[in-house]
């Protein structure tokens, strides 16, 4: 579940316990609050009311499992560039974003103007992703694809 926090631009005061706090929930976000409390050493409603404070100021966004692409099948990550016409990367960074191989889109400069992250389950995946992304409306310019076997 991930929680709309507030505006981008506010920042949040935290102190040393919330930063030890946030450190601890990234390596086990399923930690207890009792848990959590004796590894701190603090009362477990102190670490109660810490965490509801950070997840209403938006700085705990949600909680979510990481898993092993390769025990479900996706043996081949694929780092793709991508060069669209002026003006459409949005609509593209949407569009391939919607894509389920998808992990990840991002803005970059230079040479090209987005990076794409995505898993396949084999090189035919990856081929009709890519054939896929030319396809699209946006007006790609140019999708260079670096494929990587995982291990």
């Amino acid at each position: 579940m991930i929680r709309e926090g507030p505006e981008k631009s506010s920042m949040v005061e935290m102190d040393d316990l919330d930063r030890k706090i946030l450190q601890a929930y990234l390596i086990d976000a399923r930690m207890s609050y009792r848990e959590l409390a004796h590894k701190l050493g603090v009362s477990t409603t102190t670490i109660q009311s810490r965490t509801s404070k950070l997840e209403k100021s938006g700085i705990i966004r949600g909680y979510s499992a990481i898993f092993d692409h390769e025990k479900v099948g996706f043996q081949l990550t694929a780092l793709t560039e991508v060069s669209v016409a002026k003006g459409k990367l949005l609509e593209l960074e949407k569009e391939v974003a919607k894509m389920p191989q998808v992990l990840a889109v991002y803005d970059v400069t230079g040479l090209t103007d987005a990076m794409v992250i995505a898993k396949f389950k084999s090189r035919e995946e990856l081929s009709k992703f890519t054939k896929a992304l030319l396809a699209m409306p946006c007006r790609i310019i140019q999708s260079e694809s670096v494929p990587s076997l995982v291990r």
